[in-house]
Order: structure tokens, then sequence, then C-alpha cells
């Protein structure tokens, strides 16, 4: 099959052909149909993951179609599927108590094994596969997997967002978005915080109540003039120091913050203000992934036409367009995300 694979850090990713993956017991192997790109493949593909190492397929956000599938894996052939990211065990007691993404046993397509930017993936504890809902584009369906769900546990979840609560979002990237547009549809009014003009533009059209620019001055305290004392919740999407610290000081007492940006490399140890919440009582969550047990409620809102995120797809690109996707990271990026859609391109 073709893929294309992490060869050496910060260089284009090199198009290759490998072999194809072959079922687990419990797993399947799918016909990609679509695959996000992320920001944390970039964080692989820079050399600060962790897990990543060179010879990586990346690719974690993927929707396919089963094209061999294991005995015990509870699919059959020519069925359609999105896939977590996080691929639990379902047997540990992480799992059983209904938390399958902090499972132990986790595996991970696109950090420690092969990933989706390739024609077929292979996909390990094949029961956290969702049926790709037919009125759905496989295109929007691949986003799902790591921005969306995150950003729907974040909010459904640790931060039990509340209708007419504010909500701060701290980066307008991917899962920044993601987080707008189901604060909207969760009743909560939103203020974004990005430095990008058109990105906070963007964010305005999809019914932001406010949208600021980091580089004009404090937000943290523009924040708590706007919202009459501070945000209830607040999202940090960046992973790093200064949106850190901004997101605890526009809350207000009693305020919740969620990590949800990933903290690696040299951001994986950051100096934040402890004080802020010892002072006004701030709870303080980190969250990763989504149950898979979550998928029928977000699904459900998607089919219901309560929330759209179809305006998070910026563009679709080709697969020997996935490397140089990955560089546009490494400086201010344009509004949305980009999906690989062609696979043989």
């Amino acid at each position: 099959m073709r893929a294309a694979v992490l060869r050496t850090y910060l260089q284009d990713l090199s198009l290759e052909d490998v072999p194809d993956p072959v079922p687990e017991e419990d797993g399947v192997v799918l016909r990609t149909l679509a695959c996000g790109i992320c920001r944390s493949d970039w964080h692989g593909w820079v050399g600060e993951h962790p897990r990543v190492k060179p010879g990586q397929i990346p690719g974690h956000e993927y929707c396919g179609e089963v094209v061999a599938a294991g005995p015990r894996s509870g699919w059959s052939i020519g069925d359609r599927v999105i896939a977590p990211f996080i691929l639990a065990c379902g047997t540990c007691p992480a799992c059983r108590s209904g938390v399958s993404n902090t499972c132990p046993d986790q595996r991970l397509p696109g950090f420690v094994e092969p990933g989706a930017f390739a024609e077929y993936v292979g996909v390990a504890h094949a029961h956290n596969l969702a049926r790709l809902p037919e009125t759905m584009s496989p295109v929007l369906a691949a986003s799902l997997g790591c921005r969306v769900t995150t950003a729907f546990h974040a909010l459904t979840d640790r931060a039990a967002l509340r209708p007419g609560e504010w909500l701060a979002v701290h980066g307008t990237g991917g899962i920044g978005l993601a987080t707008l547009i189901l604060g909207r549809a969760l009743g909560a009014r939103v203020v974004v915080v990005d430095v990008v003009p058109e990105k906070l533009d963007h964010a305005r059209s999809l019914g932001a109540d406010a949208a600021l620019d980091a580089r004009d001055g404090d937000v943290a305290a523009a924040i708590r003039d706007i919202t009459g004392g501070g945000a209830h919740v607040s999202v940090e999407a960046l992973g790093i120091a200064q949106t850190t610290n901004s997101s605890l000081h526009c809350l207000r007492a009693l305020g919740r913050h969620v990590q949800v940006g990933m903290p690696v490399g040299h951001t994986a140890r950051m100096e934040i203000d402890m004080s802020a919440v010892y002072l006004k009582n701030l709870a303080v969550y980190g969250t990763r992934g989504m149950p898979a047990h979550k998928y029928p409620s977000m699904l459900g809102m998607i089919e219901a036409g309560l929330v759209d995120f179809s305006p998070m797809i910026a563009r679709e690109v080709a697969l020997s367009q996935a490397g140089a996707e990955l560089a546009r990271f490494d400086g201010p990026m344009p509004p949305g995300v980009a999906v690989i859609s062609d696979f043989a391109g």
C-alpha cells in the first residue's frame, strides 16, 4: 500500500510502498476514506512527541471501510466506521468503569503503531469503532476522531458546561473551533482568543460572542470585563504556558479550567500561576480523547442537526501534500483544518 512515512524530523514525509496491514483477532483493516491532519501529528513531525520515532506512519483522525476483519472484531467487510484515536482494551478497570480514554493498555495508531496517512490502516480493539452515519461524509467524520471528541468530552464531562454560562476558548485551531461550535450548541456564551485576525473573524462568523486578539493587551482582564466577572469555564487549546495562565486568570471564582492543548516536548513542564487556582478556588481538569461509549451521544447531536461541525473543514488535500500541511503548523495558521481525502495523489 501507499503511505506517507516520517523518516526525518522536520522534513517532508516520504511517500513509500509498505506492506498492507493484517487484522488482529479483535481488529480490522480499513481502507482509509479520509484522515485529518492534526497539531498532534505536528508534535511528532518536529520530534517533540516522545512516542513518535522515524519510520512512523502518522495519522490518528480517520474514517474507513472494513476490508478485512478478525474473528472477534464484531465488524463485517464493507462496514464504514469512525475511529477514536484511543483504542482501549475494553477489559481493564478503567474501561469497565466507563473511562476508556484512560485505559493503560490503549493502542495508538499514528503514534506508536502505523497510522492512517496511508491507503489502509490496521485497527486493534475494534469494539471502539462507531458506525459512520449514512448522512455523514467521510471527510467530516475524519475530523471528529480527535478534535471534536476531545472537545465534546471536555465540555460535557470534565467541565460540565451549562446553558447560559460563559466559555472562554484560548486558541482557535481545530480543537478550539470544535470547542466554540459545541459550546454554542450547548447554550453557552463564548469568547475566543487568538492572534490571527482571519481566525478571529471566522470565529465571529460561527457565533462567538466576542473574539479577542491576544496581542492587544491583557486578554484575561478583557474576558473578565466582557463576562461580568470572569468565564465560568475556560479551555486552553494550545498547550503553552502563556495561554494556560491566561485561561486561569480569566476565570471567575469557582471557575473550571480544562487543559485540552497538549503540553509536550519543551512545554511538557511549564510555570503556571497556582496562586490563582488557590485564591479563586478554581478547578483544573486535564482531558484527552473521549470514551468510545460517548460516540452515540455526539453523533446523535450531529444527526439531529443540533450542531454542525462542517465549518471546521477548510480544505481537502492529497496524501502527497500531508508533509506540507504539517509544516504549516510552524507559523500562524489560516482558519479551519485540512483533511486528506485523496490517497492516490
